[in-house]
């Protein structure tokens, strides 16, 4: 289901300093997409990534799994333990999962990063709001799981630095929290330590 327009003023005004561009943000946060593997949950993330990857062999997108891509990053990043893993979900799909958060903090893989688009919305069953959009925090709730490192994107410059500081800290774990989108009122949150 196509997600519905929302002008980008509209969403500057419901959430100064949170408005991002989703096109805009998600290359500067990932950056080098060829040092990751990446996990994606359902539709908006999944886009997102493959928008930047060209869905490339070493992105497995979860398309129906809602709940599974920390759980299944994690997996990975444990197989894995040579190769940078990026988990890229939404807050709904969180929200289904969250208890991963806290067996992500206590089993610690350095090499498992996890990035949130918040819209406030579980965009793939017909765009109601979700608990983020009524006051939830995933950041909060990511540091409450033991997660050492966590950082919220408000503004796109935000995002050109976080990108570079998390380049240059390898190996790492993180989960992050995307701030609101011009369209559709997004949110990346990264968390990590």
């Amino acid at each position: 289901m196509p997600l519905p327009k929302v002008k980008a003023g509209l969403a500057a005004a419901a959430a100064p300093g949170f408005v991002l561009e989703r096109s805009e943000v998600m290359p500067a946060l990932i950056g080098r997409h060829e040092d990751f593997l990446f996990v994606t949950g359902l539709g908006g993330s999944a886009s997102d990534v493959g928008a930047v990857t060209g869905d490339g062999a070493h992105v497995y997108s979860l398309g129906g799994a809602m709940g599974a891509a920390c759980m299944i990053g994690l997996g990975l990043a444990l197989a894995r333990p040579d190769k940078r893993v990026l988990v890229v979900t939404g807050d709904g799909e969180l929200l289904m999962n969250i208890g991963a958060l806290a067996t992500i903090a206590v089993m610690n893989p350095a090499n498992l990063s996890i990035l949130c688009v918040d819209n406030g919305h579980y965009g793939e069953t017909g765009w109601q709001k979700s608990h983020t959009s009524l006051g939830v925090d995933l950041e909060k709730m990511a540091i409450g799981a033991g997660i050492k490192r966590t950082r919220t994107v408000a503004a796109a410059f935000q995002a050109q630095r976080q990108c570079s500081a998390a380049r240059r800290a390898i190996p790492r774990r993180e989960q992050g929290h995307a701030s609101r989108e011009a369209g559709a009122d997004q949110r990346l949150e990264v968390a990590g330590e």
